[in-house]
C-alpha cells in the first residue's frame, strides 16, 4: 500500500470518527432536550382572558420591548409536595406572586411582590366545565389560583387578575411548587441566605445567621411565617425577595452557559407549570439567556404599596396606581425611561402625564431647601457622611450638617418631623433603600446612613468630611437602574413605593422581618 493511500485512509477514518462523534453529541443533546420537554407541564391558554391590556408599542419598528413574567409559588401538597410542605393533599394557593418586569433595554428589571392577602377584583375566569365565572370583588388575591379547583391550580385566572389589576400584559406565567424550589436549589449547590433569628415553629427549624440552604431547608425558609417578626406574610415576602436575589447572584456567578443552565432546567422542569410560550426546554433556556445582561445592582424588588385592612391587606392608592403606570411606560422607579416604548394606555390618560420632564435638583421650593438636614454616618466608614451630604446638597438642599457618629446600622433611615413629610419624600429619591420614620419634635430631618448606602463615586473630602472643590451635580446612587433615585417621576416617587423597595444587591441580612 502506498503512503498516499494510507494517508487518504487515515483521513477518511478521522473524518468518519469525527462525524460519529458529532452525531453522538447531537443525539445526546437531542435526547436530553426531549427529556426536558417531556418534564414540562403547560396550562391551557384557553383560560387566558380574550380582553387583555395591549402589548407595548416600540417607538421604532424592530426596537426591543419590555417583557412581563408572572412567577407564582404554589403551596399544593399534591404530587409528592406533602413530603416537603406537610399537610394534606389538595389544590394549592399562590402564596407567592412576583411580577417581573424586564425593561426594554434588557439591562434592568423590577420584581413586584403582590401580597397574597391583598383584596382585589378577580375577573371572569374559566372553569373545568368551560363556563366562565362572574367577576368577584373584594377577594383575596391568592384565591384566584383556586377557582375551578383544577388539580394543578388555575394560573390563567391569576394571570387574568394581575392583568386587570395592573394594566400590564403578561407575556409568560411560571408556577413553581415545593419540589421545584428544592430541586433548583440543589442543582446550583445551594443558596447563601441570612436567617434573622433562630426559628423552631410549625415544624420548621432554622438557625440564625448566614448559611447555604438547599432542598428542604430552602423550602422551609421561603415558607416560614411564624417565628419572624409579627408572623405576617409581609415579612415573608421580604425574605423571599432576599432569597431570589441570592439565587440570581449564584446563577450569574456560575454563568449562563448551557452546562450551567441545562442541569438547572432539568431540575426546574420536573416541577414547573408554564404557559405554552415557554413550553419547551429551548424556550426556557433562551429566555434565561436573554436576561444575562442584567446586573444584580440593576434589579430592584418592590412590594405593592399596602396597608393592613383587618386580617387582610389593602393596596394603597394612588401609590400603587403610580407603580403600575411607571411599568406600563417602561420607566424605572425613579422615573427614567428606556425611550423604546410608550404607555399603551396613554391615549386614555392625561395627555401631559408622560410628557412632563422628571423633576430636577433645582425644583425644591425655598422652604424645602432651607429645612435643616443632618447626615449621620451610621456605619463608621471614613467620609461616608460627607459623601451623603454631598448628594443632599447636589439635590438643592442648603441647610446640611454632618454627624460622624459611627455604628453598625444595616439600613439607611430618614427620620423626619411631621411638618417636613414632603421634604422627606424628596430625600427618599436620593436614598430609595431607606426606611422613613416619623419622629415628632425632631425639628428637621436626620438621614442616618447604613451599610446599604453606596456612594456613586469617590469624592475628595476635607478634614471635617466635607467635599473639596466643585461638585458635578450628580447624586449618590444615581444610575439608570430601577430605584436608583437620581431624579423624581412627575410629581415625585410616592413614599409607599420607595419604602417598600429593596435592591437585589442589598445587604442580605438587612430588612428581613416586619413588625
Amino acid at each position: 500500500m502506498s503512503s498516499s493511500t494510507r494517508r487518504r485512509r487515515i483521513v477518511r477514518t478521522a473524518v468518519g470518527l469525527a462525524a460519529v462523534l458529532v452525531l453522538s453529541v447531537a443525539g445526546a443533546g437531542a435526547w436530553f432536550y426531549h427529556r426536558l420537554d417531556s418534564n414540562i407541564t403547560t396550562f391551557d391558554a384557553g383560560g387566558v382572558a380574550t380582553e387583555r391590556p395591549p402589548a407595548p408599542v416600540p417607538v421604532t419598528p424592530g426596537a426591543s420591548v419590555p417583557v412581563n413574567v408572572l412567577v407564582l409559588g404554589s403551596d399544593t401538597r399534591d404530587d409528592g409536595n406533602a413530603d416537603l410542605g406537610g399537610g394534606e393533599e389538595g389544590v394549592g394557593h399562590s402564596d407567592t406572586a412576583i411580577l417581573l418586569h424586564v425593561y426594554a433595554d434588557h439591562k434592568h428589571a423590577v420584581g413586584v411582590s403582590i401580597p397574597r392577602d391583598a383584596l382585589v377584583t378577580i375577573p371572569s375566569c374559566k372553569l373545568p366545565s368551560g363556563r366562565w365565572t362572574e367577576p368577584r370583588t373584594n377577594q383575596m388575591f391568592n384565591s384566584a389560583f383556586t377557582i375551578g379547583e383544577f388539580p394543578q391550580g388555575n394560573p390563567a385566572c391569576t394571570q387574568n387578575t394581575v392583568e386587570a389589576l395592573t394594566g400590564l400584559r403578561i407575556d409568560h406565567t411560571i408556577v413553581v411548587d415545593f419540589k421545584g424550589v428544592a430541586a433548583m436549589t440543589e442543582a446550583i449547590n445551594g443558596v447563601d441566605v441570612c436567617v434573622p433569628n433562630d426559628v423552631n415553629s410549625h415544624n420548621i427549624k432554622l438557625r440564625k445567621g448566614m448559611q447555604k440552604l438547599s432542598g428542604q431547608p430552602a423550602v422551609d425558609y421561603l415558607r416560614a411565617r411564624y417565628g419572624f417578626g409579627d408572623n405576617s406574610d409581609i415579612g415573608r415576602m421580604k425574605r423571599q425577595q432576599a432569597f431570589l436575589s441570592a439565587m440570581i447572584s449564584k446563577i450569574q456567578g456560575q454563568g449562563f452557559s448551557l452546562p450551567t443552565l441545562l442541569p438547572l432546567a432539568d431540575a426546574a422542569t420536573r416541577s414547573l407549570t408554564v404557559d405554552e410560550g415557554l413550553g419547551t426546554a429551548m424556550k426556557l433556556v433562551d429566555f434565561a439567556q436573554s436576561l444575562q445582561s442584567i446586573k444584580l445592582a440593576d434589579i430592584t424588588f418592590v412590594t405593592t404599596p399596602w396597608r393592613f385592612a383587618g386580617d387582610r391587606v389593602a393596596l394603597v392608592h394612588p401609590d400603587v396606581d403610580t407603580l403600575w403606570k411607571l411599568l406600563r411606560e417602561d420607566r424605572t422607579l425613579d422615573g427614567q425611561s428606556t425611550g423604546q416604548v410608550g404607555d399603551p394606555t396613554a391615549a386614555s390618560a392625561s395627555p401631559s402625564a408622560s410628557a412632563v420632564p422628571a423633576a430636577s435638583p433645582t425644583a425644591l421650593s425655598p422652604e424645602q431647601a432651607a429645612v435643616p438636614i443632618t447626615v449621620v454616618n451610621g456605619v463608621g466608614t471614613p467620609g461616608l457622611a460627607g459623601k451623603g451630604a454631598e448628594a443632599v446638597r447636589a439635590r438643592g438642599f442648603q441647610n446640611v450638617a454632618l454627624d460622624a457618629t459611627s455604628g453598625s446600622r444595616l439600613r439607611t433611615e430618614i427620620a423626619y418631623d411631621p411638618a417636613f413629610r414632603t421634604t422627606a419624600d424628596q430625600l427618599l429619591l436620593l436614598f430609595p433603600q431607606a426606611r422613613s420614620v416619623e419622629e415628632p419634635g425632631a425639628g428637621g430631618i436626620i438621614v442616618t446612613l447604613g451599610r446599604d448606602y453606596h456612594p456613586a463615586a469617590a469624592t475628595k473630602l476635607d478634614a471635617t468630611g466635607s467635599p473639596v472643590g466643585p461638585t458635578t451635580g450628580s447624586t449618590a446612587g444615581a444610575t439608570a437602574g430601577p430605584g436608583s433615585g437620581a431624579t423624581a417621576t412627575p410629581g415625585g416617587v410616592p413614599t409607599g413605593i420607595a419604602e417598600n423597595a429593596r435592591g437585589a444587591d442589598t445587604d442580605p441580612c438587612a430588612n428581613l422581618t416586619f413588625g
